[in-house]
């Protein structure tokens, strides 16, 4: 990664907000990490140029949050400013990975957040932190960790036990779709509780035989990324939330108690079964043939090519699936969705 590059961005990019037009998220953070990360460092600046007209000004606080009245303003985005200030004050004043241990089981019911860009940004940033802690990511975790305690939102209650299918691709065909279809994502997850058997299927997560939640989560990935190929084309933007929500949590795990990887196994099942019930149309379509001569490097290129934010940001998530077990079938599927997700 070109570290200097990537710090240089988020430095760029820090009296940014993290939403525009009153709802939409600040991609640029986490499409520049993904961008640095795949060796494209000499097009960050470039691609922050172009994306510079959806960027609005930090919002401004209101009152300060004490670390004690946290739970009150939690999910209200009037106080985002004030969110941003409490993290300002709290990475700050003790190392990331002890503020990121606090906060991760506060904020992960919430995972819903910013139809879950709140999940995604901490994802990418604790990843660069991975690679190299520097003030700048440093402060760009804390700004992910705000953007997502400003926009908590907890989906709908779920049951609990493990699932009757060991295959999480069974699991998401198992999942029912909100009956409205129409408008956003906050009017479909709204549904969610008054859709049959959402506890039972967002509640049990897939058993893959395959031994901890880490090993667990990074075989719903594969199955959320698998999806995409074959029912992505509903809506190609939101379903990417199904693979990218879920791999951010994948991201973060290693850094956290193994004791709190189950909860995030849980979530971002939920997550993934909650974007699947609100997007994903009745029929599949039929996958692409594989190409032998399909590589990584090509999906990459093309979707900085594109540069849309959520192409870049889903090559990105699909490049982890691969590196851990390559599918040509997958690749091609996924160089398909993302010539789908052209701004």
């Amino acid at each position: 990664m070109t570290g200097t590059v990537l710090d240089e961005a988020l430095d760029r990019l820090r009296a940014s907000g993290p939403e525009r037009v009153g709802w939409l998220s600040n991609h640029a953070p986490m499409a520049v990490e993904a961008l640095a990360r795949a060796g494209y460092g000499h097009r960050v600046h470039r691609w922050i140029d172009g994306y510079a007209d959806r960027l609005e000004e930090r919002p401004r606080g209101i009152a300060r949050i004490a670390p004690d009245e946290w739970r009150d303003p939690l999910g209200d985005p009037v106080r985002t400013g004030d969110w941003l200030d409490l993290f300002d004050r709290e990475i700050r004043a003790m190392p990331w990975r002890e503020v990121l241990v606090r906060w991760w089981p506060r904020l992960l019911p919430g995972i819903a957040a910013g139809a879950t860009h709140g999940v995604i940004r901490v994802g990418h940033a604790v990843r660069a932190l991975r690679d190299a802690e520097t003030p700048a990511r440093v402060t760009e975790l804390g700004q992910g960790l705000a953007y997502w305690a400003a926009r908590w939102q907890p989906l709908a209650p779920v049951g609990a036990g493990p699932y009757r299918s060991t295959d999480p691709r069974a699991a998401l065909d198992a999942v029912p779709r909100v009956p409205d279809q129409r408008y956003g994502i906050r009017h479909r997850l709204a549904q969610l509780a008054d859709l049959p058997r959402w506890p039972e299927v967002a509640g049990a997560v897939p058993d893959v035989g395959v031994g901890p939640a880490a090993a667990r989560l990074a075989a719903v990935v594969r199955a959320a990324a698998e999806r995409h190929g074959s029912h992505g084309y509903g809506n190609p933007v939101m379903m990417v939330h199904a693979v990218t929500a879920t791999n951010a949590v994948a991201r973060v795990l290693p850094v956290l108690p193994e004791g709190m990887w189950p909860a995030g196994l849980a979530a971002a099942w939920a997550a993934t079964a909650a974007v699947t019930a609100a997007y994903a149309p009745v029929e599949p379509r039929p996958l692409p043939p594989p190409r032998p001569d399909l590589t990584v490097a090509e999906l990459t290129d093309r979707a900085v090519a594109i540069g849309d934010p959520h192409a870049i940001k889903y090559a990105d998530a699909v490049a982890d699936v691969l590196a851990a077990a390559p599918d040509q079938t997958l690749l091609a599927a996924a160089v398909r969705s993302v010539g789908e997700l052209a701004d």
